[in-house]
């Protein structure tokens, strides 16, 4: 194991010294949150795919594969298809509005009324995806070193914290794209078809195994549809997705390069189900599916492959955990406490581009810290995951889809339909069960039936904020400070309108 232990603590120091090259590039607050908009596709691609295929995607998606087989890819295929529409039909117009949060496209779109409600459950949702992140560093630790859990959680997240407190976007985005190859290298250039090998092939996996392990619709028509609104609508509008999208330098960029790495996406999830499906043979009795990843790379790769192995999913859950740590203190900091702060006549000052970094680091660090503490009293991943996805698409997907589509919703309709799908959401998780699928079912419902009724009985939003709303949707209209500090990329207009 010396050999693999020598892999993971380089890879480790990598990141850490990768936080600290970002931090002497991220001099303004468009650097430090949205890498200064500049990437090109090839670090776009990476840095999204990345975000999206986390912890939950790698030993989640192979344990899915362990429990149902090939349909076990639907978890993650439906990410991917979420990726692919918001490339296609949404990024080109998210990347012209030169916004750094969900909350502000909100705030233009219907007049600044919406902004502080939204804020607060698109930080419930990024607090709770960046802590079940987090929780999932006790498994790889444990199968690395043999730590205590609570050590294992301080350890990951201490390292995520650093390179994202020091460096913002631009750290998170080199990191990312070392994840994304080590990811590619470890999953599916080696872990994939050594698992196939070792249980004999295709067809003495086909010969071992129920048919339905190879029916693509074996894991139920309803949990599909569940995943379809769940993640693939939750890919829409989350933030940690938009925060990579405000990334992109041009319209190409974000809909060519969000297309690249949502196809990869649904290679990845039909690989995760495969290991799992081949991790059924070999090891048929495990207690655990989720323990498929972690059983099939200690048992059956040799020194060194398996570190590398464990590092992709190492890089896995540190790609979300970052992603995920730096939208939750960017929607803090600039949708809710400077809101609060402004309500409460402290407001006015802090424009300079150093004290907007300060002051964005220290968010990102007294998230990090309280993420690591919530991480360690939790145990339940999936239930935590499945309470942010829900108050995700049920309060936030109709006013955001909406305003995007519908120029007849106002203000009061967005308010109206927040409040209702989020109480919903929560009042039937209650009822129901936290992992029941009637609760975003009802709730989304609720919420397109309130965002209709109320924006169609109130008056229309005023023709000036539509004005400007339009103007940013064509790229003009951008705050001065944020134009110039990309003026080299912003000059060249995208030949691809939406």
């Amino acid at each position: 194991m010396a050999v693999d232990y020598a892999v993971i603590v380089v890879y480790l120091a990598g990141m850490l010294a990768m936080g600290w090259w970002g931090m002497r590039r991220a001099k303004s607050k468009s650097e430090f949150l949205v890498a200064g908009r500049r990437l090109g596709p090839g670090m776009y691609s990476g840095t999204m795919a990345a975000i999206v295929l986390g912890g939950a995607s790698t030993i989640g998606g192979v344990g899915l594969g362990y429990r149902y087989g090939l349909s076990g890819a639907w978890m993650v295929f439906t990410i991917g298809l979420g990726l692919l529409a918001l490339s296609v039909f949404f990024s080109a117009r998210i990347a012209r509005l030169k916004v750094y949060t969900v909350s502000e496209m909100l705030d233009l779109r219907y007049g600044g009324r919406a902004g502080i409600i939204s804020g607060v459950v698109m930080w419930a949702y990024t607090l709770m995806l960046a802590v079940t992140s987090t929780i999932a560093y006790a498994t790889i630790f444990d199968v690395l070193f043999d730590v205590d859990r609570t050590v294992a959680i301080v350890l990951g997240g201490a390292i995520v914290v650093a390179y994202s407190t020091l460096g913002g976007m631009w750290s998170i985005t080199l990191t990312d794209m070392v994840q994304f190859v080590v990811k590619t290298i470890g999953v599916l250039l080696l872990l994939l078809p050594i698992a196939v090998v070792k249980a004999g092939g295709f067809s003495e996996m086909k010969a071992q195994l129920p048919t339905e392990y190879f029916d693509p619709l074996g894991i139920g028509g309803e949990t599909i549809f569940t995943y379809v609104l769940i993640y693939t609508f939750g890919m829409l509008i989350g933030q940690d997705i938009w925060q990579r999208v405000f990334t992109a330098r041009s319209d190409r960029t974000a809909r060519w390069g969000g297309t690249v790495a949502g196809t990869y996406c649904l290679v990845y999830a039909i690989a995760g189900a495969v290991i799992g499906t081949a991790a059924k043979v070999m090891y048929p009795n495990l207690a655990s599916a989720d323990a498929a990843f972690a059983t099939i790379v200690k048992d059956e790769l040799p020194v060194g492959v398996r570190g590398l192995v464990l590092a992709a999913a190492l890089a896995a859950v540190m790609s979300t955990s970052s992603g995920a740590l730096i939208a939750c203190a960017t929607v803090a900091n600039n949708d809710i406490w400077s809101r609060v702060r402004g309500a409460v006549g402290r407001g006015g000052g802090g424009d300079e581009p150093h004290d907007e970094v300060k002051g964005n680091r220290i968010f990102i660090l007294i998230m990090g810290v309280g993420v690591i503490l919530i991480a360690i009293a939790l145990n339940d991943v999936v239930e935590a995951l499945t309470v942010a996805y829900n108050l995700l698409v049920g309060g936030l997907l109709v006013p955001i889809i909406g305003g995007l589509l519908w120029r007849r919703g106002t203000a009061a309709g967005a308010l109206a339909a927040v409040c209702v799908g989020g109480v919903a959401v929560i009042g039937l998780m209650a009822h129901y069960g936290i992992l029941a699928n009637q609760p975003i079912y009802y709730g989304l419902l609720a919420s397109l039936a309130v965002y209709v009724v109320v924006s169609l009985a109130t008056p229309p939003t005023d023709a000036v904020v539509l004005a400007a709303w339009r103007e940013r949707l064509a790229g003009r209209g951008a705050p001065d400070a944020d134009a110039s500090a990309e003026a080299p990329d912003a000059a060249t207009p995208s030949p691809s309108g939406v």
